[in-house]
């Protein structure tokens, strides 16, 4: 299982906008990603409510991890996303 720890980059954290920004993002990935909190249980990365759930605060370590095919780059691509609090998925690292 591929994994990336990083530390949310969004002061506010995984709340409201950029929870939706992140969620977007790990769908149009196009593999099935968990997020989770570095000593908690993941969650789908596709479902908002989810995420919400999470309560991930700014500067907070969470896991993403996925176990398909391919991950590796959209892992990447996703960790660079949370890290650097963007607005929108990257399309290259």
């Amino acid at each position: 299982m591929a994994e990336r720890r990083v530390n949310v980059g969004w002061a506010e954290g995984l709340h409201a906008r950029p929870a939706s920004i992140f969620v977007r993002a790990a769908t149009a990935s196009g593999v099935p990603v968990t997020i989770g909190k570095a000593d908690g249980t993941p969650v789908n990365a596709a479902s908002m409510l989810a995420v919400l759930s999470l309560g991930a605060q700014g500067g907070e370590e969470i896991v993403l991890a996925s176990d398909a095919e391919g991950s590796d780059a959209a892992l990447d691509r996703l960790a660079k996303l949370v890290a650097e609090g963007l607005e929108e998925l990257p399309e290259t690292v």
